[in-house]
C-alpha cells in the first residue's frame, strides 16, 4: 500500500503540475529569444513539424509576392495594348494630315495665285478653285465603298495616295487656271476616298479597349496638317511665288502614306470577309494578342458569314437595321456642318482682325492650335467618358459659345470687351468642337454600322458632309450680308444645342464593346439567332 502510493505521488504530482511548468517555459523571456525551443518533453517530430509550418507560410507568402507582381505586370501592359496597333494606325492617318494640309494650303497664297494665273478680283473663281476640291471629294466618297469590298481598305488607300501625289504636282507646276482645277479636283478624288477608308481601317484593326484612342488619330492628323499648311503659309506674304514650294511640299505625305500601308496590315473583318482567315489569325495574333485568336475569328465570322452569299448595294441603306445607322451617320455629318464650323473657320480671321491681329495666316493659325489641343484632350477622353458624352458635351459648349459671341455682337458693351468676349467665344467654339463633334462623328458611324454595309454607310455619310459643306461654304457670306452676324452665329448654337439633344437620344455608348457586339446588340435578327 505505501509502495503503491510512494510510486502513485510521483506520478500523480507530475502530471498535475506540468500545465505550469509547460506554461513558464513558454512564457520566459529566455524561452522567446530562443526560437525552435519546445518544452522538454515535446515530441522529437514536433520541431519538425513546426519548422515544416514556417516554411510552407514563407512559400505561400511568396506565392502571393509573386501573383501580386504577375498582375501589376499584366495591368501595366495591358496599358500598352495599343502599341501594336498604334503604327499601322497612324500611317493611314497621315491620309488625315493631307486633308488638314489642303484645307489650310489654298487659305493665304490664294489672292497670288489668282494673280498669277489671272483670275484675281474674281470672287467665282477664286471660289471654284477652293470647292473644285469638295467636288472630287464627293467623287471619291461615293466610289470608295466598291473599292474597299474589292481591294480591302490598304489596297484602296495605297490608290488613293496616286491622286494625291500627282494632283499637288499638277497644281505646282500651273500656268492655267484649267491646270490648276484639274490638280485640286484630284486631290479631292482622294482626300474623298481617304475620308471614309481612314476610320473604318482605324476601327478595325484597333483593340476594343483603345479604339477611340487609337481612332482619335484622324482629328490629331487633320489638325497637325492644317497647323503645318497654315505655318508654311506665313512665308507667301513675302514671296508671291511661295505659294508653288507650298503645293510641291504636299505631295510628300501621300507618297509617305503609299509606301508605308505597303508594310500596314490588312482589316482583319475583311479579311474575314473574303475567306481569308489564316491571314485574319495571323493579323490578329499579332496586333491584340494570342488571347484574342480564337473568340475574335468567332465573333467577326458571326457577323460575317453571310456576306458572299447576300453581297449588299446601295439600296439596302433604305431598309433596317441599315436604314437607322445611315439615317444617323448623315444626321450627324449634317449637323455638325450646319452647327457653323466651316463658318466659324472661314470668319475667324476677321474675328481676330477687330482685336488688332491682322495677318489672316497667324489668326488661323491660333485657331488651328486650338483644335489640336482639343483633339489631344478627345484621345485621352474618348475611351474613359464615352462617345455619347463627349458628344452631347461638345455640342452643349459649342451652342454657349455661339450665344455668347453673338450676345458681344449686339449688346451694348464696351467694344474692346466686345472683341474680347467674340475672341473668347470662338476659340472655345473650336475647343468643344474639337473635344467631341469631330472626333466622334467619324469614329462612332463605323462603330454603329454592320460589318456588310461599314463602307457604304460611311460613303453616304461622306456624302452628306461634303455636299453640306459645299453649301455652307458657298452661301455663308451672302447670309451673314442680309441678316448680320450675330443673327447667324445664333443660329449656328441653336442648330447645336439640337444636335445636342439628337445625340442624347440616338447615340448608342459604343465605349469597350466590341464592334461584333454592337452590331449584335443594334440587329434584332442576329439576337433571335442567338437565343
Amino acid at each position: 500500500m505505501s509502495m503503491q502510493y510512494a510510486i502513485y505521488c510521483p506520478l500523480h504530482l507530475g502530471v498535475s503540475v506540468a500545465p505550469l511548468l509547460r506554461k513558464r517555459v513558454l512564457c520566459s523571456p529566455s524561452s522567446s529569444r530562443r526560437k525552435g525551443w519546445l518544452h522538454p518533453r515535446a515530441r522529437p517530430g514536433d520541431l519538425l513539424i513546426r519548422r515544416s509550418s514556417e516554411h510552407r507560410q514563407q512559400s505561400q507568402d511568396a506565392e502571393v509576392e509573386e501573383e501580386s507582381k504577375t498582375t501589376v505586370r499584366q495591368e501595366f501592359a495591358r496599358e500598352f495594348d495599343w502599341l501594336p496597333a498604334f503604327p499601322h494606325a497612324i500611317t493611314a492617318s497621315m491620309a488625315n494630315f493631307m486633308f488638314g494640309y489642303h484645307i489650310g494650303v489654298m487659305n493665304g497664297p490664294i489672292e497670288a495665285i489668282g494673280k498669277e494665273l489671272g483670275f484675281d478680283k474674281n470672287p467665282f473663281l477664286e471660289g471654284l478653285v477652293v470647292s473644285i476640291f469638295i467636288v472630287g471629294a464627293f467623287i471619291g466618297s461615293i466610289s470608295s465603298s466598291s473599292l474597299n469590298e474589292r481591294l480591302g481598305c490598304r489596297r484602296t488607300l495605297q490608290i488613293a495616295a496616286v491622286p494625291l501625289i500627282i494632283g499637288p504636282l499638277l497644281s505646282a507646276q500651273a500656268n492655267s487656271l484649267n491646270e490648276m482645277l484639274l490638280g485640286r479636283f484630284l486631290v479631292g478624288l482622294g482626300i474623298g476616298v481617304n475620308t471614309v477608308l481612314v476610320p473604318i481601317y482605324i476601327s478595325e484593326v484597333s483593340p476594343t479597349r483603345y479604339r477611340g484612342f487609337l481612332g482619335s488619330l484622324c482629328q490629331i492628323g487633320t489638325c497637325l496638317g492644317i497647323i503645318a499648311s497654315l505655318s508654311l503659309a506665313l512665308h507667301s506674304e513675302s514671296d508671291l511665288h511661295w505659294w508653288r514650294s507650298l503645293l510641291i511640299i504636299a505631295s510628300a505625305p501621300g507618297l509617305l502614306l503609299m509606301l508605308g500601308m505597303q508594310y500596314a496590315v490588312e482589316s482583319p473583318r475583311w479579311l474575314c470577309k473574303v475567306g481569308r482567315l489564316a491571314d485574319a489569325e495571323s493579323v490578329i495574333y499579332k496586333l491584340w494578342g494570342e488571347a484574342d485568336v480564337n473568340n475574335s475569328i468567332k465573333e467577326i465570322q458571326s457577323v460575317t458569314k453571310s456576306e458572299l452569299d447576300s453581297p449588299k448595294t446601295w439600296f439596302d441603306l433604305l431598309v433596317d437595321p441599315h436604314k437607322k445607322a445611315a439615317f444617323i451617320g448623315g444626321a450627324l455629318f449634317m449637323l455638325q456642318q450646319f452647327s457653323g464650323i466651316n463658318g466659324v473657320l472661314y470668319f475667324s480671321s476677321l474675328t481676330f482682325n477687330d482685336v488688332g491681329i491682322t495677318n489672316a495666316s497667324m489668326a488661323s493659325l491660333y485657331v488651328g492650335i486650338t483644335n489640336f489641343v482639343g483633339a489631344l484632350a478627345a484621345m485621352y477622353l474618348m475611351d474613359k467618358q464615352g462617345r455619347k458624352k463627349l458628344l452631347v458635351g461638345s455640342y452643349l459648349g459649342m451652342g454657349l459659345s455661339m450665344l455668347i459671341v453673338a450676345l458681344a455682337v449686339i449688346s451694348p458693351i464696351d467694344e474692346d470687351l466686345s472683341h474680347m468676349l467674340s475672341i473668347i467665344g470662338t476659340l472655345t467654339y473650336i475647343l468643344t468642337f474639337a473635344l467631341g463633334a469631330g472626333p466622334v462623328t467619324g469614329l462612332v458611324i463605323p462603330e454603329l454600322s454592320s460589318a456588310q454595309m461599314r463602307s457604304k454607310i460611311m460613303g453616304f455619310s461622306l456624302v452628306i458632309h461634303w455636299i453640306c459643306n459645299f453649301l455652307v461654304g458657298l452661301f455663308f457670306l451672302d447670309i451673314v450680308e442680309k441678316v448680320g452676324v450675330a443673327a447667324v452665329y445664333g443660329a449656328f448654337g441653336a442648330v447645336s444645342i439640337g444636335s445636342a439633344i439628337f445625340a442624347a437620344y440616338f447615340i448608342v455608348e459604343t465605349k469597350g464593346r466590341s464592334l461584333e457586339e454592337i452590331e449584335m446588340s443594334l440587329n434584332p435578327s442576329m439576337q433571335s439567332k442567338g437565343k
